[in-house]
């Protein structure tokens, strides 16, 4: 083999093994050196649905002030449109008529695209950007990256915020929080 082309395949070795490493950082990229703060169950009728964990850089705190990541592993089927309506649902309860129709009309179509059918074992993580947005992700590989903050602070509340349908995992959420 000449040296020409020996360099090339070193190289595409290089790229090749390079890539899935680049790849494997996805939402942790955003925040670096990851502190797990919290992580419960969600459970419906007894039937546990997905576990929670709530994510935020080492030294930062999960107040809103500093981006955080919630990650969703999932144990039953559910499909897109059933986690959009329901996550509709919730933000139209947390905040009632502060939030539009057309605010939530915008917010379903982000969801849409954003969101995916998840079956057991599947992981979905949003990470909230203050300030700028979100972004999901399905395990390492980014789905959407959303500019609009009211829709990130509105989206995450169905956990975090004071309001939530769970108070209890919202407890779990934010044990360590400082």
């Amino acid at each position: 083999m000449n040296t020409a082309r020996r360099y090339r395949a070193v190289l595409l070795g290089v790229l090749l093994l390079c890539s899935p490493i680049a790849d494997a950082a996805g939402w942790q990229s955003v925040l670096p050196s990851p502190r797990l703060v919290g992580q419960g169950d969600f459970r419906y009728f007894g039937f546990r649905i997905y576990t929670a964990r709530l994510w935020v850089s080492e030294g930062a705190s999960a107040d809103g002030s500093a981006p955080y990541a919630l990650e969703l592993t999932y144990h039953r089927n559910i499909s897109r449109t059933q986690f959009v309506e329901r996550s509709i649902d919730e933000i139209r309860r947390i905040f009632g008529r502060q939030v539009s129709d057309a605010q939530l009309a915008r917010w379903q179509g982000y969801m849409q695209q954003a969101f995916t059918d998840v079956q057991p074992g599947a992981q979905l993580t949003g990470v909230y950007l203050p300030g700028k947005g979100c972004q999901f992700y399905s395990r390492d590989k980014q789905l959407a990256d959303i500019a609009d903050p009211e829709f990130a602070h509105a989206f995450f509340a169905i956990w975090l915020n004071e309001k939530t349908r769970d108070s209890d995992l919202r407890r779990q959420l934010l044990a360590g929080a400082r």
